[in-house]
Protein backbone atom coordinates (compact mmCIF):
# COMPACT_ATOMS: atom_id res chain seq x y z
CA UNK A 1 0.00 0.00 0.00
CA UNK A 2 1.44 3.38 -0.98
CA UNK A 3 2.05 6.34 1.33
CA UNK A 4 2.49 10.07 0.82
CA UNK A 5 5.29 12.35 1.96
CA UNK A 6 5.41 16.10 1.40
CA UNK A 7 8.54 18.25 1.25
CA UNK A 8 9.42 21.87 0.49
CA UNK A 9 13.01 22.74 -0.42
CA UNK A 10 12.98 25.81 -2.64
CA UNK A 11 11.81 25.79 -6.24
CA UNK A 12 9.72 22.68 -6.69
CA UNK A 13 10.90 21.67 -10.18
CA UNK A 14 14.28 20.30 -9.09
CA UNK A 15 13.03 18.49 -6.03
CA UNK A 16 10.24 16.87 -8.03
CA UNK A 17 12.83 15.52 -10.49
CA UNK A 18 15.07 14.29 -7.69
CA UNK A 19 12.32 12.40 -5.87
CA UNK A 20 10.84 11.07 -9.11
CA UNK A 21 14.21 9.47 -9.95
CA UNK A 22 14.24 7.30 -6.81
CA UNK A 23 13.37 3.61 -7.08
CA UNK A 24 10.21 3.05 -5.06
CA UNK A 25 8.72 6.47 -5.75
CA UNK A 26 5.44 5.89 -7.57
CA UNK A 27 4.70 9.52 -8.34
CA UNK A 28 5.70 13.04 -7.42
CA UNK A 29 3.70 16.17 -8.12
CA UNK A 30 4.39 19.79 -7.46
CA UNK A 31 2.03 22.12 -5.69
CA UNK A 32 1.40 24.44 -2.78
CA UNK A 33 0.89 23.72 0.91
CA UNK A 34 0.73 25.51 4.22
CA UNK A 35 -1.04 28.69 3.21
CA UNK A 36 -4.18 30.62 3.90
CA UNK A 37 -5.96 30.45 0.54
CA UNK A 38 -7.87 27.65 -1.17
CA UNK A 39 -6.77 26.71 -4.68
CA UNK A 40 -3.89 29.19 -4.91
CA UNK A 41 -2.31 29.94 -8.27
CA UNK A 42 1.39 30.15 -9.03
CA UNK A 43 1.10 33.91 -9.46
CA UNK A 44 -0.51 34.25 -6.02
CA UNK A 45 2.03 32.01 -4.29
CA UNK A 46 4.93 33.88 -5.92
CA UNK A 47 3.89 37.07 -4.14
CA UNK A 48 4.63 35.42 -0.80
CA UNK A 49 1.41 36.72 0.75
CA UNK A 50 -0.58 33.47 0.67
CA UNK A 51 1.71 31.69 3.12
CA UNK A 52 2.07 28.63 0.87
CA UNK A 53 5.34 26.85 0.20
CA UNK A 54 6.24 25.42 -3.19
CA UNK A 55 6.31 21.72 -2.36
CA UNK A 56 6.35 18.21 -3.73
CA UNK A 57 3.93 15.50 -2.74
CA UNK A 58 5.67 12.15 -3.12
CA UNK A 59 3.73 8.90 -3.39
CA UNK A 60 5.97 5.99 -2.51
CA UNK A 61 5.93 2.27 -1.88
CA UNK A 62 7.30 1.73 1.66
CA UNK A 63 8.12 -1.88 0.83
CA UNK A 64 10.64 -0.58 -1.73
CA UNK A 65 11.82 2.76 -0.30
CA UNK A 66 11.53 3.92 3.29
CA UNK A 67 10.35 7.28 4.52
CA UNK A 68 13.76 7.60 6.19
CA UNK A 69 15.45 7.28 2.79
CA UNK A 70 13.21 10.04 1.46
CA UNK A 71 14.23 12.18 4.44
CA UNK A 72 17.93 11.50 3.80
CA UNK A 73 17.42 12.55 0.18
CA UNK A 74 15.59 15.70 1.28
CA UNK A 75 18.48 16.84 3.50
CA UNK A 76 21.00 16.32 0.69
CA UNK A 77 19.06 18.12 -2.05
CA UNK A 78 19.05 21.60 -0.52
CA UNK A 79 20.56 23.79 2.18
CA UNK A 80 18.23 23.50 5.18
CA UNK A 81 20.09 26.26 7.05
CA UNK A 82 18.87 29.01 4.71
CA UNK A 83 15.80 30.76 6.10
CA UNK A 84 13.06 31.36 3.51
CA UNK A 85 15.34 30.90 0.52
CA UNK A 86 17.20 28.45 -1.66
CA UNK A 87 19.85 29.82 -3.97
CA UNK A 88 18.46 32.80 -5.88
CA UNK A 89 14.87 32.10 -4.80
CA UNK A 90 13.88 34.21 -1.79
CA UNK A 91 10.62 34.30 0.14
CA UNK A 92 8.47 32.20 2.46
CA UNK A 93 7.26 30.23 -0.56
CA UNK A 94 10.81 28.80 -0.87
CA UNK A 95 11.18 27.73 2.76
CA UNK A 96 12.53 24.38 3.84
CA UNK A 97 9.77 22.26 5.35
CA UNK A 98 8.65 18.72 6.02
CA UNK A 99 4.89 18.30 6.10
CA UNK A 100 4.34 15.02 7.89
CA UNK A 101 1.47 12.58 7.40
CA UNK A 102 0.88 10.95 10.78
CA UNK A 103 2.82 10.56 14.00
CA UNK A 104 5.28 7.98 12.65
CA UNK A 105 6.44 10.42 9.97
CA UNK A 106 6.55 13.20 12.56
CA UNK A 107 8.89 11.25 14.83
CA UNK A 108 11.03 10.08 11.91
CA UNK A 109 11.35 13.68 10.65
CA UNK A 110 12.43 14.96 14.08
CA UNK A 111 15.00 12.18 14.46
CA UNK A 112 16.28 12.75 10.93
CA UNK A 113 16.62 16.50 11.52
CA UNK A 114 18.70 15.88 14.64
CA UNK A 115 20.97 13.52 12.71
CA UNK A 116 21.27 15.90 9.75
CA UNK A 117 22.28 18.80 12.01
CA UNK A 118 25.71 17.14 12.44
CA UNK A 119 26.43 17.91 8.77
CA UNK A 120 25.97 21.68 9.14
CA UNK A 121 27.81 24.38 11.09
CA UNK A 122 24.74 26.59 11.38
CA UNK A 123 21.31 25.56 12.70
CA UNK A 124 18.82 23.84 10.43
CA UNK A 125 15.76 26.07 10.02
CA UNK A 126 13.52 23.47 8.37
CA UNK A 127 10.01 23.53 9.78
CA UNK A 128 8.36 20.23 10.61
CA UNK A 129 4.62 20.60 10.59
CA UNK A 130 1.48 18.50 9.97
CA UNK A 131 0.46 18.11 6.34
CA UNK A 132 -2.60 20.12 5.41
CA UNK A 133 -4.35 20.42 2.06
CA UNK A 134 -1.93 20.05 -0.84
CA UNK A 135 -3.00 22.08 -3.85
CA UNK A 136 -1.50 20.70 -7.08
CA UNK A 137 0.24 23.32 -9.19
CA UNK A 138 -0.88 24.13 -12.69
CA UNK A 139 -0.24 21.42 -15.30
CA UNK A 140 2.62 23.31 -16.98
CA UNK A 141 4.61 23.00 -13.70
CA UNK A 142 4.16 19.22 -13.44
CA UNK A 143 7.28 17.35 -14.63
CA UNK A 144 8.65 20.73 -15.72
CA UNK A 145 12.28 19.64 -15.98
CA UNK A 146 11.29 16.52 -17.91
CA UNK A 147 9.13 18.51 -20.34
CA UNK A 148 11.85 21.10 -20.87
CA UNK A 149 14.86 18.80 -21.19
CA UNK A 150 16.45 19.89 -17.95
CA UNK A 151 18.51 17.53 -15.86
CA UNK A 152 17.69 16.74 -12.27
CA UNK A 153 19.45 19.13 -9.85
CA UNK A 154 20.20 16.35 -7.40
Amino acid sequence: MSQNATFAAGCFWGIESAFRSLHGVIDARVGYIGGRRDKPTYEQVCTGVTGHAEAVEVTFDPSVISYETLLDTFWRMHNPTQFNRQGPDVGTQYRSAIFYHGEAQHQAALKSKDAAQNQFKTPIVTEITPAVTFWPAEEYHQRYNEKNGRACHF
